[in-house]
């Protein structure tokens, strides 16, 4: 198929540069594995200096869509779910969506996600889940809460994945990063909720073991519910908008950054 581009003829060149080769990538002119031409070469065909080039290759590479196979050469890549979220992670929160609406999606597609992964899990998906859930046995135990947080993160990514169904992991994903980064704001008013949340997935992961699609579904509907229960009990408001998911290192928790998931 071959790239074929076209003068630039913005001030932003290197935005133009991105969304020229954005553009084939998405309309399958340059497919997933293809290299493409070397920073100089691109350079002269754009008709604009490497500089420019390189900066809006940077920005392909923030969004998945180009993968580096070595330091100078530069492949099409097929972008992850948590690649495309963080996008659209970033636009709820512009949006002022509040966590009571965030609930009740992920209320209906969680456990839809959970029975699709009970019917499609490979060997390689359960045993993924199953390590997650001995780290993060290790991090309760620990009382690790950092550590929890970022192996929540990780089990509803697995559990994504494992649906085989990237439409259902494109629309939990950015979602799930909103609520589940805040887990750590929750632990210190339920200090019982790692435990809670450690059997819920445990049930989890073995009914996709099992391959039994209805106790998946049931136990993370509980999980889901029970999380709802937790946020009410420590008094955090389900109609606040979504808070930063990183305050600044040092910060104080406002009432904009308490993002609780799981009790």
């Amino acid at each position: 198929m071959g790239l074929r581009p076209r003068p630039i003829q913005v001030s932003k060149a290197y935005e133009q540069v991105s969304a020229q080769l954005e553009s084939q990538i998405l309309e399958g002119r340059l497919q997933p594995g293809e290299q493409l031409p070397g920073e100089v070469e691109l350079a002269a065909l754009f008709g604009v200096n490497r500089s420019t080039v390189r900066e809006g290759i940077r920005r392909l590479e923030s969004e998945g869509l180009v993968r580096r196979s070595s330091p100078r050469k530069l492949v099409v890549a097929t972008p992850k779910a948590r690649e495309l979220a963080s996008r659209n992670s970033r636009a709820l929160r512009m949006l002022e969506v509040t966590f009571d609406q965030l609930w009740r999606v992920a209320v209906e597609i969680e456990p839809l996600a959970a029975e699709l992964a009970a019917r499609n899990a490979t060997d390689e998906d359960v045993a993924r889940l199953q390590g997650n859930q001995t780290r993060m046995a290790k991090a309760t135990q620990a009382r690790d809460d950092r550590a929890v947080v970022r192996l929540d993160l990780e089990y509803h990514s697995f559990i994504a994945e494992a649906t085989k169904n990237p439409a259902l992991a494109l629309a939990q994903e950015p979602i799930g990063i909103l609520l589940y980064s805040g887990l750590e704001a929750l632990l210190p008013h339920l200090p019982q909720a790692p435990a809670r949340q450690l059997e819920a997935h445990g049930r989890v992961i073995d009914a996709i073991r099992l391959g039994d699609p209805d106790v998946a579904r049931d136990w993370t509907l509980r999980h889901a519910v029970d999380f709802r229960r937790g946020y009410l009990m420590a008094g955090l408001p389900m109609d606040a908008p979504i808070a930063p998911l990183v305050p600044a290192a040092g910060a104080p928790r406002g009432p904009r950054e308490t993002t609780p998931r799981d009790a």
